[in-house]
């Protein structure tokens, strides 16, 4: 029996394919951020939509009726929300003669997570269906007339198999905390020094002396009031720095936590009766991921409390081997976080800009391996099991 062509169909909402096709072609434990439930409430709360310079562009593979390939894709028409900080491109595409936005961006919005973007059904030859995919990508590209296209966040695997269609690769630096066997909270103590040792000690203790009381809520006892706490913490952030305007709506917080409250939990602090602070993340069997924090008042290293160590003790009460507090934070070095080289491969279709820009992207890797050389100087981890 002769199988049916492939088809492509480009997607305006991720709500245009069912849950059930999408999430059956994601491996288990892949980061909750790949979900349908996500890219939906994202895109159905007024969060990631055109208004906000979020075009959905999904491009999907059927044969017949069947879904058989993902690839979650946005025309973006401004640099937020992205976390591979390319503003200074935008900047200099006007000495090229090149008009920057829109752009095409392969990902998931306002999610710094390592993750796979190309999901194939596994009865399908994947290598054909990337190349596929990537073609009709970089298609849909011109055709919108962008400037380029950006994956975001890939693995390394995938971000190399772009390099044949003419991307080049950009790296930049997470820090990212590792779970080597650790038996309880005084194993991840015990790999620092015994300065170092004693400043975590000083700044966990800080929290029994300010009267505070931190607990995770999780999966299935999340419920409206949690996610109100969530939108909350993030918007309490967000307003307060100048990062431009804030990019998720309360929206967002509530589908959310109502569609996939098992990927989901909420560290609160309170002190008392109140809540002053907490943090929203994401989780699996193996890994969790820090998404969004805030606080109602300031307190002593109420923040590393809140999104560092007490998330670490859980992580090693429940056997996680990965906590991705997400992007930035040099601070996290200090803490046991390692530096942790993630990727973004870029195809730019003016021929002389993306020479200067993959000329710059050079100079950058070389200026990370310094980076990550001195951070993991900073750190100073002892091996673990101690010999």
């Amino acid at each position: 029996m002769s199988l049916s062509p492939l088809r492509l169909k480009v997607l305006e909402a991720v709500s245009d394919v069912p849950k059930a096709a999408w999430n059956a072609l994601l491996e288990p434990g892949e980061a909750p951020v790949t979900r349908w439930e996500w890219l939906d409430a994202m895109e159905q709360s007024g969060s990631a939509v055109p208004e906000r310079g979020w075009r959905a562009r999904h491009l999907t593979l059927w044969r017949g009726e069947r879904l058989v390939a993902t690839l979650p894709a946005y025309l973006k028409t401004h640099s937020m929300g992205e976390y591979v900080y390319d503003f200074g491109w935008a900047n200099a595409a006007a000495q090229f003669g090149v008009q920057y936005y829109p752009k095409l961006v392969v990902g998931m919005p306002l999610s710094p997570v390592t993750a796979k973007k190309l999901h194939v059904d596994v009865t399908e030859d994947a290598a054909a269906v990337r190349a596929a995919m990537t073609r009709a990508a970089l298609d849909l590209a011109q055709a919108e007339g962008a400037s380029s296209v950006h994956a975001l966040f890939p693995p390394e695997g995938e971000a190399l198999a772009f390099e044949p269609f003419g991307f080049f690769r950009r790296g930049t630096l997470q820090f990212h905390w590792r779970n080597p066997g650790f038996r309880a909270y005084d194993d991840y103590l015990a790999r620092f020094d015994a300065k170092r040792r004693h400043q975590l000690k000083r700044e966990r203790g800080a929290a029994a002396q300010q009267g505070l009381v931190l607990e995770t809520v999780r999966s299935q006892a999340l419920d409206d009031g949690h996610a109100t706490l969530a939108w909350r913490f993030y918007e309490a952030t967000a307003g307060r720095y100048s990062w431009g305007p804030v990019q998720l709506t309360a929206g967002f917080f509530h589908r959310v936590f109502g569609a996939m409250p098992d990927a989901l939990e909420l560290v609160v602090a309170r002190q008392g009766a109140r809540v002053v602070a907490g943090a929203f993340n994401l989780h699996t069997p193996t890994h969790l991921y820090g998404r969004y924090w805030g606080c109602f008042e300031e307190h002593p290293f109420l923040h590393f409390h809140v999104c560092l160590y007490h998330s670490i003790d859980d992580a090693i009460r429940r056997g996680l081997r990965v906590f991705e507090p997400g992007a930035g934070g040099e601070h996290k070095v200090s803490r046991g976080f390692e530096p942790t080289r993630v990727h973004s491969a870029h195809r730019v279709f003016h021929p002389r800009f993306s020479q200067a820009l993959e000329r710059a992207c050079a100079r950058e890797a070389e200026e990370l391996d310094r980076v990550a050389a001195e951070s993991e100087r900073i750190a100073g981890l002892k091996p673990w099991p101690p010999p």
